[in-house]
């Protein structure tokens, strides 16, 4: 049948045909960048995951923080014994004990476990906040990637418009002999590479709305309609990038971290090194015996000196491995100081980038699609070209680029304010 659709209404109807399982999501409400970073502190499990590891370090900090609690026990003892040493008869010797004791000095062991602990601890602590900064930036880029895919399917959808009139009038052209089957060949072929081309775009779409919805932990919730941010803190002045580096080295939280298990493995190796030393515990005893005997008390209390005078190779063999894990922290601190420096500078690098010539040649690109645009409507309208479908899908590509280009730029001051630790200085001022 010979198509009638014409102009933009084509287009519309393509447009219509098109949507598919993205129609019935889109009814919701508009989803905004601010509800959708709202749910960073949700449930998800890169969270839980940094929640786990904390609890755990704050149960390993209560153990080391028990180790000279007091500690009370019955026993009971059933038992059979010869009262000389020449008779033969044994005859029963049960007891009964409660038993309380407490340690009062143990020259260090206990101190530097609990001060390892507590390190420990705030290592996990300074994780769990880059793993909110991390879930942060990544919920970002996801909602940027779903901003980014449905205007990608605008600008196809729209030149999908434009290559099916061309074709449609081809075939008109090759009915009429105007065309050789050759020509109708390659219009045709166009059509179907730009009909490729759209679909994976409205794949595109479907998945990142996917990817969107696991990030935000709402897995098979699609989102529908997104409200594009104005993103007006894209407009930052950069301090220095020198004055960048001491920031990053003092409030970097992965630095952090890294600092502070380097401080608990220092403390682990004291602890273990102090295994050799003696431990000072008092001790209070009720018993009660089946048989008495004048060497025996039923109440009594002391103090109880126990040195290990031999340990075998456990103690030397531990001491070996904590030094060896101290090595390998302090290795780790320095890789990472080499990465965050690095990254430090790609990503200054990248804003200043965006923020001048990136953005500056989107915008120019606009600009000259604007006026090809301008100039397409009036050759339109006078009848003389009819490329006002291709300005079109140009001129959507072109302001995809200028949305592509702040997005990358929101991104790279998150990044960058994640490495400074949120501190960035001058983050309140604005160009005009």
């Amino acid at each position: 049948m010979k198509c009638i659709f014409t102009g933009r209404w084509l287009s519309l109807g393509i447009y219509l045909l098109c949507l598919n399982g993205l129609q019935a999501s889109e009814t919701a409400k508009p989803l905004s960048l601010e509800v959708a970073l709202s749910s960073v502190e949700a449930s998800h499990p890169d969270l839980q995951i940094s929640l786990a590891d904390r609890d755990m370090a704050i149960a390993d900090r209560d153990i080391a923080l028990s180790r000279k609690d007091s500690s009370l026990n019955l026993e009971g003892i059933l038992r059979n014994g010869s009262p000389t040493t020449d008779g033969h008869e044994f005859l029963p010797d049960n007891s009964a004990r409660l038993v309380a004791r407490k340690t009062l000095y143990d020259f260090g062991r206990s101190h530097s476990a609990e001060e390892a602990a507590t390190s420990e601890l705030s290592a996990r602590e300074a994780e769990l906040i880059t793993t909110r900064e991390h879930r942060k930036i990544e919920v970002m880029s996801r909602f940027f990637d779903v901003l980014l895919a449905d205007m990608q399917y605008t600008a196809d959808n729209e030149l999908m418009a434009v290559i099916f009139v061309s074709f449609d009038h081809g075939k008109e052209n090759f009915a009429a002999g105007k065309i050789s089957s050759v020509e109708l060949a390659e219009l045709e072929s166009r059509f179907q590479d730009t009909f490729l081309k759209r679909t994976a775009s409205l794949q595109r779409q479907r998945i990142s709305r996917a990817l969107l919805a696991n990030t935000l932990n709402r897995s098979g919730d699609l989102p529908g309609e997104l409200i594009d941010p104005k993103l007006e803190s894209n407009n930052r002045t950069l301090p220095e990038y020198d004055a960048l580096i001491p920031v990053l080295l003092s409030n970097n939280p992965r630095l952090k971290a890294q600092q502070d298990l380097i401080l608990a493995s220092q403390q682990r190796l004291d602890s273990v090194r102090a295994e050799k030393g003696p431990t000072l515990d008092a001790e209070v005893q009720a018993a009660d015996f089946s048989r008495k005997a004048i060497t025996r008390d039923n109440l009594s209390a002391g103090l109880i000196l126990s040195w290990p005078l031999y340990q075998g190779n456990r103690s030397d063999a531990r001491v070996a491995r904590e030094l060896a894990q101290l090595n390998k922290n302090r290795a780790s601190l320095e890789k990472l100081k080499m990465d965050l420096t690095q990254s430090l500078l790609e990503t200054y690098l990248n804003i200043v980038q965006l923020q001048s010539v990136g953005r500056s040649s989107a915008l120019k690109q606009v600009t000259h699609r604007d006026l090809v645009l301008e100039r397409s409507r009036g050759l339109y309208e006078l009848e003389l070209k009819s490329n006002l479908g291709t300005s079109m899908a140009d001129t959507v590509q072109a302001n995809l680029r200028v949305r592509r280009n702040e997005y990358l730029l929101a991104l790279d001051f998150a990044r960058l304010e994640a490495m400074l630790g949120g501190k960035l200085e001058g983050k309140q001022i604005y160009t005009k």
